[in-house]
């Protein structure tokens, strides 16, 4: 058991270091020689590369990051794929337990990193990609749905931020739509509850009606999302 325990451990590690990647920070360095951090927004998020470096810059993190949640839950799957032929599983284990609360730590552990990387400082993002990534990993109607549901919301106000924030509050309603096991139902509670927190400052603005639309300027002082 203490093998097993260990490897869980390492896992839920290993996803805490691929969330902190640096994406954005290191598209900030190498194309302008930029601190992303202290430029636009000051998120490393995809939304201020977006704004500061350019569309095609901006998509490429939001698909990395968005990678990085992907993989993390792989972990998860790989470890459980791998421990049978290795005799690594306790006899007495049940993974049918053991996996979704595997798979619900790593992927905090990846929310988490990618908003406090241990790389830059515990600074970073606003972890909605790599959310988003971890949702498609381990329910891909659910990952899809919240795409859906960020996509309708971007679509009609033209506002990230809320579109995160609509997208955060709806997946643990989906994870129970879909009927996803009760660990996968309390990370979307807890990671949604997290992106939430994490745009309390763009919440303020858009009680004020501040919050900057689509194609509108960023003041620099702003926090946007993802």
């Amino acid at each position: 058991m203490a093998i097993w325990l260990t490897l869980c451990g390492a896992v839920v590690l290993l996803a805490y270091l691929l969330g902190s990647f640096p994406t954005g920070y290191i598209a900030g360095k190498l194309l302008k020689g930029i601190d992303i951090r202290e430029v636009g927004s000051g998120s490393t998020g995809a939304t201020n590369v977006l704004r500061t470096l350019g569309k095609v810059p901006g998509a490429f993190v939001l698909l990395i990051d968005c990678l990085k949640g992907v993989l993390a839950i792989n972990f998860v799957y790989t470890l459980f794929n791998l421990a049978p032929s290795q005799n690594l599983i306790p006899s007495t284990l049940n993974v049918e337990i053991w996996q979704p609360w595997l798979g619900t730590l790593a992927g905090l552990a990846a929310i988490l990193g990618h908003s406090k990387s241990v790389f830059l400082g515990f600074t970073g993002g606003k972890s909605v990609a790599t959310g988003v990534g971890i949702l498609l990993a381990l329910s891909w109607q659910v990952g899809l749905s919240t795409i859906g549901v960020f996509a309708v919301v971007v679509a009609i106000s033209k506002i990230v931020s809320l579109s995160s924030i609509a997208g955060a509050v709806a997946v643990s309603i989906l994870m129970v739509i879909f009927h996803q096991p009760l660990p996968y139902i309390l990370l979307g509670v807890a990671g949604g509850l997290y992106v939430i927190i994490r745009h309390r400052s763009n919440i303020e603005r858009l009680l004020a009606g501040t919050e900057p639309k689509i194609g509108q300027k960023v003041e620099t002082e702003m926090e946007q999302t993802v």
